[in-house]
C-alpha cells in the first residue's frame, strides 16, 4: 500500500470531488447509482461500471487519508 501514500493529497482529493460530483446537472452519477445500489437495482454491467468509475476515486481518497491518520497517530 506503499504507493497510495505516494499519491499527493491535494490532486487526489480534486479527482475524487470532480468524478464524485460529475456530471453536475440533474444529479451527479455516484449519488444515482448508489440510489441504485440501494434499492437494488444496479444490475446493467454499463452502471456497475459507471458507479466504479465515479465512485473509485473517492475510496482512494478515503483510505489515503485513513492511512494518513494511523501513521501519525
Amino acid at each position: 500500500m506503499r504507493f497510495l501514500d505516494q499519491i499527493p493529497l491535494f490532486p487526489l482529493a480534486l479527482v475524487a470531488i470532480a468524478f464524485g460530483l460529475a456530471p453536475f446537472t440533474p444529479e451527479p452519477h455516484l449519488v444515482e447509482k448508489t440510489r441504485m445500489l440501494m434499492a437494488g437495482e444496479l444490475v446493467r454491467l454499463i452502471d456497475i461500471f459507471d458507479f466504479l468509475f465515479h465512485g473509485v476515486p473517492l475510496l482512494l481518497l478515503v483510505v489515503r487519508l485513513a492511512r494518513a491518520a494511523i501513521t501519525r497517530a
